[in-house]
């Protein structure tokens, strides 16, 4: 098996450019399941049901959110009764949605990722840690590979939870900080690891959002709309093949779509 994850959608230009690669890219590479993070694509914060079923509509099998994925109130309605979206596992148990999202193949075998937030700079959760060892031991999970995104700010607290699941799930991947690091590696006990897979949107500004901008607010203190930047547009990606025997990874490669 063969999936296909799509780091962090910013904005507008970065929906247009994974609706029009993702079909391609697609058979291309021959992903059996694309995942995409879609938690920044209504004009830099949040997800619009629109969006949802556009990105759908394209060959996206699973979105997940992060720490915005609730600056749209409309998308409540898509995670409350849609499968195939996932919020952070380790939000409260009232909160909207759920942690996890599964995806059935043509031939029957599942695929589920599990979304987790980080805590170091981050808003104060649940431990990730201890709520990813729950939802591992529950059984709720179908059977098949899991993948496991870790959105949050530090490396060194990305790379705790990929050892800490090495030779449990299939990856452990990065997301949130819009830079796509070039460590990734298949962890001794065969997990894929990548501490981020980058954004998918703008690539002009700063981490997707108008310099101008941002160097005002640095610089005078003064609050400014942090716009979505123009020009540059890349979609940021990263490729895992999975044993199927195993459910553990064979290997891992990073992907600029353009």
């Amino acid at each position: 098996m063969r999936f296909g994850f799509i780091g962090d959608i910013v904005g507008k230009s970065g929906i247009s450019c994974v609706v029009a690669q993702v079909p391609a890219w697609r058979q291309q590479a021959q992903l059996d399941v694309v995942i995409a993070n879609g938690e920044n694509a209504y004009n830099g914060s949040g997800l619009s049901p629109g969006q949802y079923h556009n990105l759908c509509g394209a060959g996206i099998d699973l979105i997940t959110l992060g720490d915005h994925a609730y600056k749209k109130r409309e998308i409540y309605s898509i995670l409350g009764s849609m499968g195939n979206i996932a919020r952070p596992a380790n939000f409260p148990s009232r909160a909207p949605g759920r942690g996890w999202a599964s995806f059935q193949l043509p031939d029957g075998r599942s695929f589920s990722v599990i979304v987790l937030l980080g805590r170091v700079f981050m808003r104060p959760v649940d431990c990730p840690f201890q709520c990813v060892d729950e939802i591992l031991n529950s059984g709720q999970l179908p059977s098949g590979p899991v993948f496991v995104e870790f959105h949050a700010e530090a490396t060194s607290d990305k790379q705790l939870m990929g050892h800490y699941l090495d030779g449990r799930v299939a990856a452990v991947l990065g997301t949130h900080t819009h830079v796509t690091t070039a460590d990734e590696r298949i962890l001794p006990k065969g997990t894929a690891f990548q501490c981020d897979v980058g954004m998918s949107g703008p690539h002009s500004g700063v981490i997707g959002r108008e310099t101008r901008h941002v160097l005002k607010t640095v610089l005078t203190f003064e609050p400014t709309s942090f716009l979505v930047a123009e020009g540059e547009i890349e979609v940021h990606a990263t490729v895992v093949e999975i044993d199927d025997e195993t459910g553990l990874a064979k290997s891992i490669e990073r992907a600029v779509l353009r």
